[in-house]
């Protein structure tokens, strides 16, 4: 059972910044790549941003220099920091980890978390 629970979710204009949440079980928390993905209505889940092997860091080219993933070992956290948003970042987001950041490796998933933007 995919123990994962993402949160800090809202609506937001333009502009402006939201930062996620993720608790997520120690088996999934230590996974060699850990991350945040996204669901826009229509569209396929695709990878934000995600953390590999505990230290590097990688971002979908729509979000590089706007989103931050970072985490907290000590509490088994994934955060992931948003600014400058856009209407296009609106979608639920959620958080997994795994062996590889192709969404569809992934067997389960939490209940996400929405973000919407507008003005």
């Amino acid at each position: 059972q995919v123990q994962l629970v993402e949160s800090g979710g809202g609506l937001v204009q333009p502009g402006g910044s939201l930062r996620l949440s993720c608790a997520a079980s120690e088996s999934i928390f230590s996974s060699y790549v850990m991350g945040w993905y996204r669901q826009a209505p229509g569209k396929q889940r695709e990878m934000v941003a995600v953390i590999i092997n505990g230290r590097t860091t990688d971002y979908a080219a729509s979000v590089k220099g706007r989103f931050t993933i970072f985490r907290d070992t000590a509490k088994n956290m994934v955060y992931l920091q948003m600014n400058s948003l856009k209407p296009e970042d609106t979608a639920v987001y959620y958080c997994n980890g795994g062996r590889t950041a192709t969404p569809a490796a992934f067997g389960s998933w939490g209940q996400g978390t929405q973000v919407t933007v507008s003005s």
